[in-house]
């Protein structure tokens, strides 16, 4: 358990005011404490420890209402003395839910893009929180194999298979439609220069040399450039936005948001610093984005043999149930980790 130089009693408070805050929405006073479970001492003396809360900044008093609400530093200290029981406990899925994630990810054999954005989908419903997940980099995936495909006389795709599941697809155009014979030319080079190597060892300038046929060595050099200049994505997947609008009474809040998960090097900059950090949970101003200051994220590494490979996450108001969440977001990314394991 976390130290905090708050004595377990008044946490047991903080805790009874934040699980009814959570689940009402509304400021608790003192008796509505009193009346729940597991707080054995007199109203008087909850009312005391609540003022003492207030002013060491782990609870507010709206001034509209004589019953208080918690502060992120609040939220902070009830999320560091959360139990793995308390954690089990309130993550327990239902039968419903459990039968529809065993499903998705048994049945899961699709392109890695879609699976992600799949699961996405899949926690948003599972949490009713926008759900934020990213996969493995394409930076670092290998070229399983490559093929020019002309899709009419002026325009082709270069359709690149990765290691980590991926498939790139990226267009090229043509001057001329090559012939049949230069196609297969172009793509047994393509195939001898990228097969085995990582995509982000591809050079966007082909080296490929003086070749007898123009035609060939202009698709090959093409189709590197495009391919190399595709690799600096990061595969990044939101989903159930749209709870946001419930989730904020002010409308300038949910478009900050919006706009902060629109802009995909931030949120994935956000995810990368929780991970180097070894954070499970990023309350209100913890998240370093100012846009995201009414928000929490609860994050979960995916791992592939050993490697941190991409995340699992949701983010909604600090007024979260934690415990759920966080319950939630682990199974998930335990699913998909074995998923990407597996292939």
């Amino acid at each position: 358990m976390v130290t905090s130089g708050v004595d377990d009693r008044k946490i047991a408070i903080l805790r009874a005011v934040i699980e009814h805050y959570v689940s009402t929405g509304q400021p608790v006073g003192s008796g509505q404490v009193a009346a729940g479970r597991g707080i054995n001492v007199s109203a008087a003396t909850i009312r005391n420890d609540m003022a003492a809360l207030e002013s060491e900044g782990y609870l507010a008093q709206p001034h509209t209402s004589a019953g208080r609400v918690p502060t992120d530093k609040g939220y902070r200290l009830y999320v560091d003395h959360l139990t793995e029981t308390d954690v089990a406990q309130a993550g327990r899925l239902d039968a419903v839910s459990r039968q529809r994630l065993g499903d998705f990810f048994d049945t899961a054999h699709v392109r890695l893009e879609d699976t992600l954005h799949r699961t996405s989908l899949l926690l948003a419903k599972l949490t009713n929180h926008t759900a934020v997940v990213t996969g493995p980099s394409v930076a670092e995936a290998v070229v399983r194999s490559v093929q020019v495909v002309a899709l009419s006389d002026r325009i082709g795709t270069v359709v690149a298979v990765l290691s980590n599941g991926d498939i790139e697809n990226e267009q090229i155009e043509f001057a001329a439609r090559p012939s049949d014979v230069q196609l297969a030319l172009a793509n047994a080079r393509l195939n001898d220069l990228l097969a085995g190597r990582a995509l982000s060892s591809v050079s966007p300038v082909a080296q490929t040399g003086a070749g007898p046929d123009v035609v060939v060595e202009s698709l090959v050099t093409k189709a590197v450039g495009v391919l190399a200049g595709g690799r600096g994505r990061d595969s990044v997947f939101v989903g159930g936005t749209a709870s946001l609008t419930t989730a904020f009474d002010a409308v300038e809040v949910v478009r900050s948001v919006l706009e902060t998960l629109e802009q995909q090097y931030v949120v994935v900059s956000l995810v990368r610093d929780m991970l180097s950090r070894g954070v499970s949970i990023a309350i209100g101003a913890e998240t370093g984005l100012e846009p995201l200051s009414a928000c929490s994220v609860v994050l979960a590494p995916v791992v592939r043999d050993g490697e941190t490979v991409g995340s699992v996450g949701v983010l909604g108001p600090t007024r979260m149930n934690y415990p759920a969440a966080l319950a939630t977001v682990e199974v998930v990314s335990d699913r998909l980790s074995r998923r990407l394991t597996e292939g």
